[in-house]
């Protein structure tokens, strides 16, 4: 199974978007190499690369929360994204007392999956929505 970015996840901010689509890659790249066995020798390549989306993506998305005054939804959206780093850090301490397996792969492409399928396809579409007005309003 494979994901597809498709223009409606998109929010509108070209950054988080690129962001998205860098994710979406990177799960498929996941699934690509547990389909040829190869899971185990991928999953510290995806755990070094969330630690880049981890910092950089939330930080931005928080960013554009606070510069278009996304109240109502703010506290949720930054619930998730604190939820999505403690799962992350439990993957990472995984990975780093018992090593790559092809089950740490498989676990990261669901919980990934996952994520991509219900923060992007909700939240994040939420707030994309009420960014695009807010734009729509101030022009």
């Amino acid at each position: 199974m494979t994901l597809q970015w498709t223009e409606d996840l998109a929010t509108g901010e070209r950054v988080i978007d690129n962001h998205h689509k860098n994710i979406f890659k990177v799960a498929n790249d996941l699934q690509a190499a547990i389909n040829e066995g190869k899971g185990e020798e991928f999953a510290g390549k995806i755990l070094q690369f969330l630690e880049y989306y981890v910092t950089e993506h939330f930080r931005a998305e928080e960013d554009f929360m606070t510069k278009y005054n996304y109240f109502q939804g703010y506290t949720a959206h930054k619930a998730d994204h604190k939820q999505f780093m403690k799962d992350f850090d439990a993957f990472k301490k995984e990975f780093a007392t018992k090593g790559a397996s092809a089950s740490l792969a498989l676990q990261l492409q669901y919980w990934l999956f996952n994520w991509l399928t219900i923060h992007i396809g909700r939240e994040d579409k939420k707030l994309g929505a009420f960014m695009l007005a807010k734009q729509k309003h101030k022009g």
